[in-house]
């Protein structure tokens, strides 16, 4: 399948070439913490950990991980924040914005990085391109991939007058949600926003947006739904409603369609940012940098689950096609 590149005006997933272990201080032991809903096993933190193996940073040689951030619920990221930030760890690498948002309220001086759907709106720095304060990371290109998924699927359903879309509070801005809505109404869509912050509540909102006469989901992005992914993907089969999503790791978990940078990349390419935080560059001097490969992924054994033919011409545009 064809796979697409995009690559950021800021030069975001430049590669920094491997290092010899001798690169690192010898006799320094570096530490790290996470600030995550997921656990530690989850392929994300895997996938960074991996990359920092590659650059000379290993568990059991020079590197050692605080366990006390992963799997932390929402409401308690305050606090886990500053029990790490007092341990003294060396970074704080943050999922999401409400997790960097903690962080940042807890340190100025301690390196936080992080990957979160739009770094700037969100306040968290004055700029991409110069972040100025103790915070880097990845900044998901977001509204603009809102409308691109959303156009993605009203091309699936060119019948279809009425949409939802479900997004998280925490991390939706309000501008990035009218600017979805004003883009569906220009194509004559009505998109019906339903917002959910709990897993919890994911199950009686995807059914609030079915009664609202939704014909389709647009699932915003957000660490909810990718934590969540089994619920969402579940309740919206049974209710054979077409939905698309931000990560193709969802749709090959049993979502419909995906568009959006593979999730254990974006964490590969925060585990290149650090590693030169850990050589002594300050997160202020390293641009935030943006997502360089963008994927769209179909899974045809859902559509047949939910009785949808996708138009072939979608089809073509694919990168990947799970059948």
């Amino acid at each position: 399948m064809r796979r697409r590149e995009f690559i950021s005006l800021l030069g975001g997933g430049s590669l920094l070439a491997p290092f010899a272990a001798s690169a690192q201080q010898a006799d320094r032991t570096y530490h790290l913490a996470f600030l995550s809903a997921n656990p530690r096993e989850a392929p994300q933190h895997l996938a960074l950990l991996d990359e920092l193996r590659r650059y000379g940073f290993a568990e059991g040689q020079n590197l050692i991980v605080d366990q006390r951030g992963f799997s932390t619920n929402y409401d308690k990221f305050s606090e886990a924040a500053m029990a790490l930030v007092k341990s003294q760890v060396d970074a704080i690498l943050c999922s999401g914005e409400i997790a960097l948002r903690a962080a940042q309220q807890a340190t100025r001086t301690v390196p936080i990085l992080g990957v979160a759907d739009d770094m700037l709106a969100a306040g968290l720095v004055p700029s991409l391109a110069r972040p100025g304060g103790n915070i880097t990371g990845i900044s998901i290109l977001a509204t603009e991939l809102d409308g691109k998924r959303q156009q993605l699927l009203m091309e699936m359903l060119p019948n279809a007058r009425r949409m939802a879309a479900l997004a998280d509070p925490n991390s939706a801005q309000a501008g990035r949600v009218q600017t979805l809505k004003d883009a569906a109404r220009a194509s004559g869509v009505e998109i019906s926003i339903h917002m959910v912050d709990s897993a919890d509540k994911i199950v009686a909102t995807i059914d609030e947006a079915k009664a609202s006469g939704a014909e389709a989901i647009n699932f915003l992005s957000t660490p909810l739904f990718t934590q969540n992914r089994r619920i969402l993907i579940e309740h919206v089969v049974g209710l054979r409603l077409p939905s698309i999503h931000h990560l193709p790791e969802i749709v090959e978990d049993g979502g419909l369609v995906g568009f959006g940078a593979r999730l254990t990349l974006m964490y590969r390419q925060m585990a290149r940012l650090l590693v030169k935080v850990l050589h002594g560059t300050a997160p202020a001097e390293l641009p935030v940098e943006q997502p360089a490969v963008f994927e769209l992924v179909f899974n045809l054994k859902t559509a047949a689950a939910i009785g949808l033919d996708i138009p072939p011409s979608l089809l073509l545009r694919a990168d990947k096609i799970i059948e």
